[in-house]
Formats: structure tokens, sequence, C-alpha cells
């Protein structure tokens, strides 16, 4: 990201006490175009690492499903109350 660093670090609004903000040169759709770029940059890790969780879950649900039920029901009750205990402890952090 050469150059393009210090934009993210940026205020939207820039507002000076002898102008009061009445003079933006940038458009509402320039504004809005910035702070989705921003909002992608913290979105898109966390978008990867559910759909990541999620593909890793069925894969492992798929290869236990061939040794029996008995352990994709272990396998399940057990994924099930460690993603909620994780989760709780995210909630609260």
């Amino acid at each position: 990201m050469a150059g393009g660093g210090e934009e993210l670090t940026v205020a939207l609004l820039n507002k000076t006490a002898e102008n009061g903000g009445e003079d933006d040169e940038l458009g509402l759709k320039e504004k809005v175009w910035i702070e989705s770029k921003k909002l992608w940059v913290v979105a898109e890790p966390a978008i990867f690492t559910r759909f990541s969780t999620f593909g890793v879950s069925m894969i492992s649900q798929a290869f236990i499903g061939h040794l029996g039920p008995i352990e994709l029901a272990a396998y399940s009750i057990t994924f099930t109350v460690l993603l909620r205990f994780s989760n709780g402890i995210l909630v609260r952090l």
C-alpha cells in the first residue's frame, strides 16, 4: 500500500475553525467510497475467518460421518459447545 496507507487515518470530515467545514472539496459519493474502502479493510479478514471456519467444520463432519453416527454426534456436540464457548469469550472482550 504505497501511498494509500495515510488516507486510512485521515478523518472523513475535516472541519477547521476558519471555514466551519462548509467548503468540502469532496462530494458525498467520494466520501462514501473512501469510508467503504476503510470498512472493507476491517471486514475482509472477519468474513474470511467466518467462511474458513465453516468450511473446516463441514469437511470435518463429512469425514467423521464416515466413521459412524456416534462419532458424528460426538463431534457435533463438541464443536457446538466449543464454538459457543469461544464466541462467548470473544463477546466479553
